[in-house]
């Protein structure tokens, strides 16, 4: 069962502010968002900063812009509020260490007084060591230390952790949403530490007391927490029982290109592409880093892609629109294996949705490049027109200046060596003739007109007009490229269109 219909769905995403948010992080606020919609439930926003030695600022609110750029909105969070807060641990630190305390009480966790160099030297003295069963009574903590010494060192206020206590060869199995029945044996998982010396929980129990007191329904991460599942399970069992647990699904890596292992910023950097969603710079190094955004994808190209990577409807469908993904979502058609990334798709996802957007919404995402390329757009309306005739050949929002330049300033730089090959005098009277007819305002702006002017003019001067085709589109683009030749003319007038043509007739004399 993916949804009971008697307990509204709840589901988080819960990102460390750490840095920028990759693909898979992205992917992963998406299905939890779909889901939570499909429905008609909750999805929040909790901010998991207890490690407070890795946080980064401005990340948090890089978080907030991403989410807010794909329309990923929160219904609650941080920002948005709610009746489950506060949506950051940091400012939930006091509640957390009750807890750890009532797993002690039960036996089912520890002190641990193990200093830095003492753990150190015991990393030097048995090759991969951890912290289990097998070494825990060789360890100062309050299970191999007599209780009069743990409550001197409690009263004398020593450093402590919290351990969880695993038990010895129990095995824990729980109903994975996506893969079926996972089973673990507690002797291969180590004490992990849940409370450290500041007071702060760790991930393994700030995750399960959240989720209970934000009555979180459904809880969807990567696969690479399965690891973790155990520790999950014993603290849901043992504070809160596993009837309160929510249900989990453990979602496919996504892959480098080639399948072969987990896709990371430093596969994108080496082959090129981005893989955080939005520009992100470390405020340490001031490293920067590419975003899809900032490369040019549209939120909607970007949510559909992310979506059908682990997914699919069971058809051959694959533009989807956020409304179309929510209405169609569902558990058991994500996969099980990892999915790999493939840049080029990406792009054709983006090419595709920028051909079925509107042009006004495109001319407003495209203006400030345009600004920055230095082209004047003296009337905005005349943009949206042009963006209509290129849009099609455009992958990426870049892409509008190459392939639409030319209508607001002629090249300079003409492409003639493709059409000196074919040249002679009879296409440089053609073109005169042309010139002549644009330059005196004798063809309306009209792209069906100027054609049949255009074809007439060929055969009567005994020319065929496909042969004209090429170095008429070069004359007025300066290269091989461009919608239809007479829709350019028709944009730019007449008049432009013959100053091109002496323009490019002058270079061609010259050879």
């Amino acid at each position: 069962m993916e949804n009971s219909a008697d307990q509204m769905v709840r589901v988080r995403f819960a990102p460390s502010p750490t840095g920028g948010l990759h693909l898979g992080g992205v992917r992963t606020v998406l299905f939890n968002y779909l889901f939570a919609k499909k429905y008609k439930g909750q999805f929040i926003l909790r901010i998991e900063d207890t490690d407070q030695s890795r946080f980064v600022p401005g990340a948090e609110q890089y978080i907030l812009d991403t989410l807010a750029w794909c329309g990923l909105t929160p219904d609650e969070s941080p920002v948005h509020g709610g009746a489950y807060g506060p949506y950051r641990q940091s400012e939930r630190k006091p509640m957390y260490k009750q807890y750890a305390s009532q797993l002690i009480e039960q036996g089912n966790a520890y002190y641990a007084f193990d200093t830095a160099e003492e753990l150190d030297a015991k990393r030097k003295e048995i090759p991969n060591f951890q912290y289990n069963r097998a070494t825990r009574m060789g360890m100062k903590n309050s299970l191999s230390l007599p209780a009069e010494e743990v409550t001197r060192l409690l009263n004398e206020s020593t450093p402590y952790v919290v351990r969880i206590n695993m038990p010895d060869s129990e095995e824990l199995v729980f109903e994975d949403l996506i893969r079926g029945e996972v089973k673990f044996d507690t002797s291969m998982v180590d004490d992990k530490v849940l409370l450290k010396a500041d007071e702060m929980p760790t991930y393994h129990l700030a995750v399960v007391v959240d989720d209970y007191l934000m009555k979180i329904t459904h809880a969807f991460r990567g696969e690479e927490w399965l690891p973790s599942a155990p520790v999950h399970i014993l603290v849901w069992k043992n504070l809160f029982g596993l009837d309160q647990m929510p249900q989990w699904a453990h979602l496919p890596l996504i892959l480098k290109p080639d399948g072969n292992g987990k896709l990371s910023k430093r596969d994108g950097d080496r082959l090129g592409f981005p893989v955080f969603a939005m520009d992100w710079t470390d405020p340490n190094t001031k490293e920067p880093t590419i975003g899809f955004k900032e490369r040019g994808f549209l939120p909607a190209a970007f949510v559909n892609l992310l979506a059908m990577l682990g997914w699919n409807d069971g058809t051959d469908q694959e533009l989807f629109s956020l409304d179309s993904l929510i209405e169609k979502f569902s558990l058991d058609r994500v996969h099980k294996g990892g999915a790999k990334f493939d840049y080029e798709k990406a792009k054709w996802f983006n090419q595709e949705w920028i051909k079925q957007s509107d042009n006004a919404y495109l001319a407003n995402l495209v203006t400030p490049s345009f600004e920055a390329a230095k082209i004047e757009i003296h009337e905005p309306s005349y943009l949206v027109k042009v963006i209509g005739l290129v849009k099609e050949r455009c992958q990426l929002l870049p892409d509008f200046i190459p392939q639409s330049s030319f209508f607001f300033t002629a090249a300079t730089e003409i492409d003639t060596a493709s059409i000196l090959p074919k040249w002679d005098p009879a296409k440089a009277a053609f073109f005169t003739s042309v010139m002549d007819a644009y330059k005196h305002q004798t063809v309306p702006n009209d792209a069906t007109l100027l054609e049949a002017h255009f074809k007439s003019l060929a055969t009567e001067q005994g020319l065929k007009p496909g042969d004209l085709m090429l170095p008429f589109r070069i004359m007025l683009v300066g290269d091989k490229f461009g919608p239809g030749v007479f829709d350019i003319v028709a944009n730019i007038e007449t008049q432009d269109a013959a100053k091109r043509i002496q323009y490019c007739l002058d270079l061609l004399s010259k050879n």
